[in-house]
């Protein structure tokens, strides 16, 4: 990632929502350049590969003043193809897809709500995107709405402080404006891990939906694919 020029040390906190694919890195980079200090929040939620974890460790190494990794059991409650034996298809289907992790989202920002408020941080971002992730539910701007609704009605912050405001920067962009974005910012793209079969140094399959997303992202924008796939695999364009 680019070194961004020299500027006062920030004096706003921000928790930022840090999974180790694009999204998120995008993200994290666009909070720095707006001048927070950045404190990236991971979960382990008992996905299938943790190399996601890895990339997430890396990028936070690189932007944030702190890196906190929650762990959460969904695999104990199953119901999705990235928590349970539930094979991840190469093409989603109509619906929420079977790689949709129940209630995911939402625990995860409430994670970050309670870390907020114990750093006296304001500002929650994550990277949820409504173009590209359609049937997801928890990827919708009325979740965002409705989380940071909750948030002010739930906590000390809320009640007594001065509020606290939910940023999903990504929301209405498309995979291209993404990695457009992310060139912009210095985003090193090839240390990121979007796919949902990567392997465990983090390889992409090539054929999942996420992997097809990424690639046509890039494809759009005009930009080389960074991404590192397994051995044989090639983009999904």
């Amino acid at each position: 990632m680019t070194a961004l020029p020299n500027r006062p040390e920030p004096t706003k906190k921000a928790v930022v929502l840090v999974s180790g694919g694009m999204d998120s890195a995008v993200v994290a980079a666009l909070v720095r350049e707006q001048g927070f200090a950045v404190y990236a929040l991971s979960v382990r939620y008992g996905q299938r590969h943790t190399s996601e974890l890895e990339a997430a460790a890396r990028l936070a190494a690189e932007v944030a003043v702190a890196h906190k990794t929650v762990t959460v059991d969904l695999r104990s409650i199953g119901g999705s193809a990235l928590t349970d034996d539930i094979e991840v298809p190469d093409a989603g289907g109509a619906g929420i897809p079977v790689t949709y992790v129940p209630a995911r989202n939402t625990i995860m920002l409430s994670i970050a709500l309670g870390w907020a408020e114990v750093l006296g941080a304001s500002d929650i971002f994550c990277g949820v995107n409504a173009v590209d992730y359609s049937g997801y539910p928890d990827c919708r701007p009325e979740f965002i709405d409705a989380f940071e609704r909750l948030a002010n009605l739930a906590t000390k912050a809320g009640v007594e402080g001065a509020g606290l405001r939910v940023h999903a920067p990504l929301l209405r962009m498309s995979k291209a404006d993404i990695a457009a974005e992310g060139a912009r910012l210095g985003v090193d793209f090839a240390g990121t891990v979007s796919c949902y079969r990567a392997d465990d140094a983090g390889r992409a399959c090539g054929h999942c939906d996420a992997c097809r997303l990424r690639a046509e992202g890039f494809a759009a924008a005009g930009l080389p694919d960074p991404t590192r796939y397994v051995d044989g695999a090639s983009p999904p364009v």
